[in-house]
């Protein structure tokens, strides 16, 4: 059945964290507009946006990801436990002048409609699992790579972008790159690029 997404999606900011299709983000919600945000959703399709603030704190980027609330605990001080699984990614085309507190933006998912082909082939990359092993294992993180080895390819790449010690702007590219190959490429690259700057700095110091 096809989902039906909405094309107009409440937005919650985020700095230096970003959110992929087929993932899980456990979110703790206690500002007042993002606990108005959570309310409006849960009483409507439980849609939700989250994209990247930009360094400015006021400009996003163009491209985030659409969660749905799968879970949404009260605390006795206030807060919203929420957890989101990711749906597809999408592009902001405007925003909503609107009378609330949050944000809210016209989105298109025409870009990303890969995301939402549970159908599509995908073939596991190795060489990437090997090299993102040894990377992660000299920055010292931790990982249940029997438990990582079960998800499919795109949860995989998904899963290393939002955790790897790489930058934010490095993980909004992988967040915008449209197939899960040009994905896959993205993230090799740029642990390539860390295992030999790693490398030259340690024979440097030699």
């Amino acid at each position: 059945m096809k989902l039906k997404l909405p094309k107009t999606v409440p937005i919650f900011p985020l700095s230096g964290v970003i959110f992929f299709p087929k993932t899980n983000l456990p979110l703790n919600i206690f500002e007042p507009r993002y606990l108005s945000l959570i309310n409006d959703c849960s009483k409507s399709n439980n849609y939700m946006g989250l994209i990247q603030l930009k360094k400015s704190n006021t400009d996003v980027y163009s491209v985030g990801c659409l969660g749905k609330i799968t879970e949404n605990k009260r605390t006795k001080d206030g807060r919203i436990l929420v957890n989101l699984i990711g749906i597809t990614r999408f592009e902001i085309k405007s925003e909503i002048n609107n009378d609330k507190s949050y944000r809210e933006f016209e989105v298109s998912y025409d870009k990303y409609l890969e995301d939402l082909d549970p159908k599509k082939e995908q073939k596991k990359n190795l060489e990437l699992s090997d090299k993102t092993k040894k990377f992660f294992k000299k920055n010292g993180l931790l990982l249940n790579w029997k438990e990582f080895e079960k998800l499919d390819e795109d949860q995989r790449i998904s899963t290393l972008a939002m955790i790897a010690p790489i930058s934010n702007a490095e993980k909004q590219t992988i967040l915008e790159s449209v197939t899960i190959e040009s994905k896959t490429k993205i993230l090799s690259d740029i642990i390539d690029f860390y295992s030999y700057e790693n490398l030259t700095n340690n024979l440097s110091l030699q």
